[in-house]
């Protein structure tokens, strides 16, 4: 038999010469990611190491603590998912939820619709109410919902990405132990940048994200888990149904025991080790007050250029600003503009709000007085344009 019958001949006309991968460089001024500070990629830039190495095994631990400190918990099982947020979204449902059990889901926007569908298929009854893209839900709504519907977890959005709503969370916590449910909290656009108080609040389980106010590149999923999930966790009838998400798998990984579950993303848990101990060191209060101030430079700014923001004061989030398209402009026009020529990213709305909003993210290590003076001078400049291109061709 002839040699090229065992190495056939490849087909190469369809090869390409590639070159070396190169970034644009851009300011990520949107719904997520932010721009990762340069510490976090150096760390992220380091050799791999073994993920049972006993260097990385410590560096677990400080990962879990850090993580504990900006979600202000003790809670024992608080470790970062090996994915993105929606894989840390998906766990709390996948761990706490059995068959037939009853999900109440609160829906202001688009984060929220996604909760019950996961809910769905791990097979809950899910019940829902609703409010308006842009309203929150009042503590009377809340316990109105939790008498009627019993559930055994009440799922949440604490910070609406699609909206820009911060959801008001005092007393809901005490509302769900009063009707014997589990609390979830959605804090992926909080987590350090929100003033977020998980064992005061009385939260149960709760998940985020590597790449918003924590300033690290997306691949990373934060979640924790209270003693109250936990026990929930334990009592289960049957195994979790998703094998890579199962908590008490990834305990035996994440606590005492250090058991192999799968190979860990070592080089993101640098970048979110280093990302952590950068906000710790800023302290986390320092943290939300900065994003606070410049969230008001940023909403006093528009307003004074003409613009209406579509979340009133009090609920308005500091690291997500909805802003009004005005009328007539081409709102998706506008940000290609920003992101062709200068470099900067702005979103458009989701859902309902779709073509109606831009979102503006002040996250982590973008919140800085710098970036929001620079993004209202190319609203002030270029903004115009698109407004007499569009009423001198009416």
């Amino acid at each position: 038999m002839s040699k090229t019958q065992y190495f056939p001949k490849i087909d190469r006309s369809h090869k390409k010469d590639f070159k070396p991968i190169s970034v644009p460089e851009r300011l990520l001024l949107g719904p997520g990611p932010s721009n990762s500070h340069p510490d976090v990629l150096r760390a992220i830039a380091q050799p791999p190491i073994g993920h049972l190495d006993p260097y990385y095994i410590d560096l677990m631990g400080e990962v879990q603590d850090l993580l504990r400190y900006v979600w202000q918990t003790d809670n024992r099982l608080t470790l970062p998912m090996s994915g993105t947020g929606s894989s840390a979204m998906e766990a709390t449902f996948a761990n706490c939820i059995e068959a037939g059990e009853k999900v109440l889901v609160a829906i202001n926007g688009y984060f929220g619709n996604r909760m019950a569908d996961m809910a769905s298929r791990y097979r809950a009854e899910v019940v829902t109410f609703e409010k308006e893209w842009g309203e929150a839900f009042s503590l009377a709504e809340v316990e109105e919902a939790l008498a009627t519907h019993r559930p055994v977890i009440l799922a949440m959005v604490h910070a609406e990405t699609s909206t820009g709503v911060c959801q008001p969370m005092d007393g809901i916590g005490d509302l769900c132990r009063k009707y014997d449910c589990l609390l979830l909290l959605d804090t992926v656009t909080s987590l350090g940048g929100v003033p977020l108080f998980l064992d005061k609040w009385k939260i149960d389980l709760a998940y985020s994200c590597s790449q918003k106010g924590l300033s690290c590149p997306p691949g990373l999923g934060p979640f924790t888990m209270g003693p109250r999930a936990e026990a929930k966790l334990s009592n289960r009838a049957g195994k979790v149904p998703n094998w890579y998400l199962d908590v008490s798998l990834l305990n035996q990984y994440w606590g005492s025991d250090r058991v192999y579950h799968h190979t860990a993303p070592v080089n993101m848990n640098f970048g979110m080790r280093e990302a952590l101990r950068l906000l710790a060191e800023e302290g986390i209060e320092n943290a939300w007050e900065r994003h606070r101030k410049n969230a008001y430079k940023l909403w006093n700014g528009l307003e004074r250029l003409g613009l209406v923001l579509h979340v009133p004061e009090d609920l308005r989030l500091p690291t997500l600003t909805t802003v009004v398209i005005p009328d007539g402009v081409n709102g998706k026009a506008f940000s290609s503009h920003l992101l062709k020529k200068y470099g900067v990213e702005i979103g458009g709305g989701l859902g309902s709000l779709a073509g109606k909003v831009w979102r503006i993210g002040l996250m982590g290590y973008n919140a800085t007085p710098e970036n929001v003076e620079y993004l209202l001078n190319l609203f002030d400049s270029e903004l115009p344009s698109f407004r007499e291109t569009l009423s001198s061709s009416a």
